[in-house]
C-alpha cells in the first residue's frame, strides 16, 4: 500500500470528472481526495494497494462521459498526516 499523488490532464474540469471519480472511489472504498487545480488539471491524492493499481488507473482514465483524459502523471508520496475515513471532493 502506498499514498500517491496523481495529476490528470485534459478536459477534466466542468465535465463532472470529480463527481464520477469520487463516486467510483467511494464504491471501491479508497481513501483520499480529488480537487481541481488552478491550471485546469485535477489532483487526486489516494491510498492505493499494489494489487489495485491498475483498477484505480482505469477509473482515472475512463472519467465521466464528457471528460477527456489526455495524460496522468503520478508519484508516491509520504502522506502520513492525511486523515480520512473515505474519499472526498475538495473545493
Amino acid at each position: 500500500m502506498e499514498w500517491y499523488r496523481f495529476i490528470i490532464f485534459g478536459k477534466v474540469q466542468g465535465v463532472f470528472y470529480r463527481k464520477f471519480v469520487s463516486q467510483a472511489m467511494m464504491k471501491k472504498q479508497y481513501k483520499g481526495y480529488i480537487q481541481n487545480l488552478d491550471d485546469g488539471t485535477v489532483e487526486i491524492v489516494a491510498e492505493v494497494f499494489d494489487d489495485d493499481f491498475e483498477v484505480f488507473m482505469g477509473i482515472l482514465k475512463k472519467g465521466s462521459l464528457l471528460s477527456t483524459v489526455e495524460d496522468i502523471k503520478y508519484e508516491i508520496i509520504n502522506e502520513t498526516d492525511f486523515q480520512t475515513d473515505g474519499f472526498e471532493i475538495r473545493y
